[in-house]
């Protein structure tokens, strides 16, 4: 078991007092058999009247709600948790899913329908096919986990990682064509690939325990659905599954839903946004 120590603090800067509207917040981790949260901080200046929610992904959600105008906004979030999962691949996938091509049953089939319908344009599948057919062969059969190891580790060692700080996600077909991206372009990447093969597959936000430098980052990383195994997450950044450097907040079926801090503000337009994010492992 590892402790961690995970320390986000948000904060915008505008040019003038601005009214707030609610901010839409997603900076508690998913608990489950695999982490615990062992305790957790959450504080606004201003200071908001906060409550609790649980979407329709059973993420946590806050939703400050604020009632003095202000000309900054900080938001910070310190949790302490408990992180089991230092074996990531001790998992037994469903002797019916252990080879590729498989065909989930028809009841899971149809809860999992929201994560395997590709709603990509046809630019982007045919973009994908092509990325895909350099990987599998149609026909071929290979061990399922062999194959998305293969997908996740080519993503990292064939494209170029780019840091980026503003918003948004590219397209596949814009990752692929400019080589480069970020963790959220080649989380999106992977997680349109593997549903390109008929596999359910999910978007992940969350933290990532970087020790080699010192500190930590917000990250993003893919789950699939696996029989037997059940969701299982792979980081295609750093070419490997993901264990227990990996700390989940957010799960949905579209990367743009996950933001960690989403809202909206009333006033002249223009805001300097500051992120900063430190992950410590602290002793048992």
């Amino acid at each position: 078991m590892r402790r961690l120590r995970i320390v986000h603090r948000t904060r915008y800067e505008f040019s003038e007092s601005v009214r707030l509207g609610p901010h839409r917040l997603l900076l508690r981790p998913r608990e489950g058999h695999e982490l615990h949260i062992e305790s957790s901080l959450l504080e606004t200046s201003p200071i908001a009247k906060v409550h609790w929610l649980r979407d329709i992904y059973d993420n946590s959600v806050a939703i400050a709600s604020f009632e003095q105008p202000a000309a900054q906004l900080i938001i910070d979030s310190e949790v302490v948790v408990q992180h089991f999962d230092e074996a990531p691949l001790d998992f037994v996938v469903a002797d019916e899913a252990v080879n590729y091509p498989f065909r989930y049953d028809l009841d899971t089939a149809a809860v999992l329908r929201p994560y395997l319908v590709d709603v990509q344009a046809p630019v982007e599948q045919e973009a994908l096919r092509s990325w895909l057919s350099q990987r599998w062969q149609f026909g071929e059969q290979v061990q399922t986990y062999v194959l998305l190891r293969r997908l996740c580790v080519d993503i990292k060692e064939t494209l170029q990682y780019q840091a980026r700080e503003y918003p948004g996600v590219q397209s596949a077909a814009e990752t692929l064509a400019r080589g480069a991206g970020s963790c959220r372009d080649f989380a999106s990447l992977f997680m349109f690939a593997a549903r390109c093969l008929g596999l359910a597959a999910r978007f992940v936000s969350g933290y990532l325990d970087a020790p080699h430098t010192g500190s930590g980052a917000t990250h993003a990383w893919a789950e699939v659905y696996l029989p037997g195994a059940g969701w299982k997450g792979f980081d295609p950044t750093l070419g490997e599954m993901v264990g227990s450097k990996h700390i989940a907040v957010a799960v949905a079926r579209r990367p743009d839903v996950v933001s960690p801090v989403a809202g909206t503000f009333f006033g002249q337009p223009g805001a300097s946004l500051f992120v900063d994010v430190a992950v410590t492992a602290l002793d048992n």
